[in-house]
């Protein structure tokens, strides 16, 4: 299996999608994180709510939101990306950025809010400030980014049905897999989840490491 060019390319597939998607999810989550963890405004609690139930959020009922949007006769069907890779990643940023976003929140919002005077005290600037909350926040930061990973590199029923599990445009290891399964290729399905468990464990091992050289910093 490890010699098949077709594994290969799933693999690649995954990673890629699933990169990509993490990525986004940090530029949308890290920002409204921030905002709804040091903001006072009206309904920040209801955004709270909604982000919270995000993080929680059923990847199928996803995949059929996106679906239903992407379709031809939804309201995005003419940009015709149904069944290819960025309806997967959309899928995937849609997962991905609540849970990025609330651990993004609880983290800040954690923090000592004495040590935000203290720097505004300094005379730091509002972004001097939010960039230095970051940096004391950055275990927790991480540990959302890696969670934000988790939730799409492992998820199957979004990309599925947005997707359509196509060979060499749209398969990834996790669907390859329920394929297999349906197959009844056991040993085939079961080499293709060691290989996903084998590219987690790596990306995230690599993520700790990080994370712990902070902590000693």
């Amino acid at each position: 299996m490890f010699l098949d060019p077709e594994t290969w390319q799933i693999t690649f597939l995954s990673l890629q999608i699933s990169a990509l998607a993490t990525f986004i999810s940090l530029v949308i989550g890290l920002p409204l994180g921030t905002v709804l963890a040091l903001g006072k405004f009206p309904g920040r609690s209801f955004l709270l709510s909604i982000v919270n139930t995000g993080m929680g959020l059923p990847p199928v009922v996803v995949g059929l939101f996106v679906a239903l949007m992407l379709w031809r006769s939804g309201p995005l069907g003419g940009l015709k990306l149904i069944y290819t890779p960025s309806a997967i990643i959309i899928a995937q940023v849609v997962i991905a950025f609540p849970v990025v976003t609330g651990l993004t929140t609880a983290a800040l919002q954690a923090l000592d809010p004495r040590f935000q005077l203290q720097l505004l005290g300094l005379g730091a600037s509002r972004v001097q400030m939010i960039l230095k909350l970051w940096h004391e926040a950055r275990l927790p930061l991480l540990a959302a980014l890696m969670a934000g990973f988790g939730a799409v590199i492992s998820e199957v029923g979004a990309s599925m049905m947005v997707g359509g599990n196509i060979r060499f445009q749209t398969r990834v290891l996790t669907t390859a897999i329920v394929l297999e399964t349906g197959k009844g290729n056991f040993d085939l399905a079961i080499a293709l989840a060691i290989l996903l468990l084998v590219i987690t464990f790596l990306v995230n091992w690599a993520l700790t490491l990080i994370q712990q050289r902070g902590a000693k910093r």
